[in-house]
């Protein structure tokens, strides 16, 4: 798999666009303590009552810092954001292309909360790494470094005990931090990918729940998950306030020392009173800036468990199983005379035995050809195999040519695949065709609609501009197979597939789904059909069962 150090190492920003952060963030902090430095000498100096031109410096000097430092804030936020925002889409879709080659076969090691958190929860997180992580570290450090030399030329006792608060308060709170927040934070995650598993689950299969009395129980996993979450986010804030309290009370405390190590030598006559101020009061600034330091040590763990999560879920390398992308040229090759399979095993990544053994078959151009097996025979491991979602070994040719020698996104010009499960966009009618065919009219989607047999269907909803909902939830699995295959008919494949278009349909109204949906391909398209149930021998042009991963005879 891919690592975690390489994930993270993505998601920072070249430096050419991340320093103008980094350098308005340090000058942002440096002015917030310069800030209080002047105001402090300013104050105790007003009140010796000296003439107004040994103020007057102090006085612009304040106003400056107080201008500057918001000014340089803002500067902060609008180019780390943007250099972030910007590297965040580059790692997003870095991620997305290394999952293509996988897609769909290699990723079923992986639940859909798992990639649904990577690409969404954990790809977000690791913008911290950054934001939270790196950009405060470097503008503390160097800030907090800069006041204790500050100091230190104002009177080095202090100093001394500004930098022992401050080492004191790092050590303190990253062990507390760690000890009460490091496992909470780990698995969040983890329990934010299961109450989303928990709730699509739910929400998917509520009528077969309800159907069946196990709502409550369904309804009671998604309750649990939501509490191990919520107390999971709570020990994470508790552990984040119990730091953030240890650093103000150590701020507290600096003051305090500076103050027993200062006021002697200004009683004494050795330190003035302006001088005293700077050195009481410097401290309280510093640990302002300085409790971006055990938040950032909070981030930086939050980060690397989402790094180590995005790592898990992308493999390394494409499994043997799965076919190489190769180069592909535009070109639908050419189907000639057909499909041919001889002595072809075929695998699932990770699996200890081919799903498939030993097939011999042909698909003939303009063929209606059946497949019938029973659940988990290997009927889609047919098909993921015909359009090379799966790699083979053995003979597999189209119109002569070894599938070897093609790409597969051009194999899949040529043969396309119908799902048991269309995916459908939260789109109308007419964007879920058009990324088909974009060049496609209103009147080609209307035709072709009619072909499938949702022409009434389609002028009762209102026309093209319906909605299907989110994944097709406003249209019945009939409909949403009778989109699927307009959407196959637009693209204009030789050679079809149809795995189990019938699932999730009522059998009384299953034959007729099947004659629509093959009238409406002519016969110059091949098919494929593929099922788990006889259908109508008038359908079909030869029926193959598939029986334990093998292939009998054909009728």
């Amino acid at each position: 798999m891919t690592t975690t150090t390489e994930i993270l190492r993505t998601s920072v920003p070249p430096r050419r666009r991340f320093w103008p952060a980094l350098a308005s963030g340090f000058l942002s902090e440096a002015s917030a303590v310069a800030l209080l430095a002047v105001s402090a000498w300013l104050i105790v100096r007003a009140s010796e009552q000296p003439l107004v031109m040994y103020v007057a410096m102090a006085v612009v000097g304040v106003r400056a810092f107080a201008l500057s430092r918001a000014a340089f804030r803002y500067t902060e936020r609008l180019a780390s954001h943007d250099a972030v925002l910007r590297q965040l889409a580059r790692t997003r879709t870095d991620l997305v292309r290394r999952l293509l080659p996988h897609a769909p076969a290699g990723l079923a090691a992986s639940s859909q909360g798992d990639a649904t958190a990577a690409l969404v929860d954990d790809i977000d997180e690791l913008q911290n790494l950054p934001l939270r992580v790196i950009l405060p570290l470097a503008s503390s450090a160097t800030v907090a470094v800069g006041a204790v030399v500050l100091v230190g030329l104002v009177w080095w006792p202090a100093a001394v005990t500004l930098l022992g608060c401050l080492i004191v308060a790092a050590i303190a709170a990253l062990a507390w931090g760690w000890a009460a927040g490091a496992r909470a934070e780990r698995s969040i995650a983890p329990l934010r990918a299961r109450l989303r598993d928990a709730v699509v689950d739910h929400l998917s299969r509520l009528d077969v729940l309800v159907a069946s009395g196990a709502e409550p129980a369904s309804r009671a996993a998604v309750r649990d998950a939501d509490t191990a979450l919520r107390r999971a986010v709570l020990r994470r804030a508790g552990a984040q306030a119990g730091t953030a309290a240890f650093v103000s009370l150590m701020a507290g405390a600096a003051t305090v020392a500076a103050l027993v190590v200062a006021a002697p030598a200004a009683a004494g006559g050795a330190l003035s009173g302006p001088a005293l101020g700077v050195a009481v009061l410097v401290p309280m600034a510093v640990f302002e800036v300085y409790t971006a330091v055990p938040l950032a040590a909070s981030a930086w763990r939050q980060v690397g468990a989402a790094a180590s999560r995005v790592a898990s879920v992308v493999p390394a390398a494409v499994p043997a199983e799965i076919p190489p992308t190769g180069t592909p040229t535009g070109e639908a090759p050419a189907l000639g005379d057909g499909l041919r399979l001889r002595g072809v095993d075929v695998r699932w990544p990770g699996a200890a035995r081919p799903a498939l053994a030993g097939v011999n078959l042909d698909v003939h151009p303009g063929e209606r050809l059946h497949v019938v097996g029973a659940s988990g025979a290997g009927k889609s491991t047919l098909a993921h195999a015909l359009v090379r979602f799966l790699s083979v070994t053995g003979d597999y040719t189209i119109g002569g040519r070894p599938v070897e020698t093609i790409a597969p996104d051009d194999l899949r010009l040529t043969i396309g695949l119908c799902e048991q499960h269309p995916m459908l966009f939260d789109e109308d009618i007419r964007q879920n065709l058009l990324f088909a065919r974009d060049t496609a009219t209103d009147d080609d989607l209307e035709r072709v609609l009619e072909r499938v047999g949702l022409g009434d269907w389609l002028r009762a909803r209102g026309g093209l501009d319906a909605r299907v909902g989110e994944r097709g939830s406003l249209v019945s699995g009939g409909q949403a197979q009778r989109i699927s295959l307009a959407r196959a008919l637009l693209r204009g494949f030789p050679v079809l597939i149809l795995d189990e278009p019938t699932a999730g349909v009522d059998p009384a109204a299953a034959d007729a789904l099947l004659t629509d949906l093959l009238g409406a391909v002519d016969g110059s398209h091949a098919v494929v059909l593929i099922s788990h149930a006889e259908v109508p021998a008038a359908l079909v042009d030869r029926t193959v069962h598939v029986v334990n991963g093998r292939i009998g005879g054909a009728a």
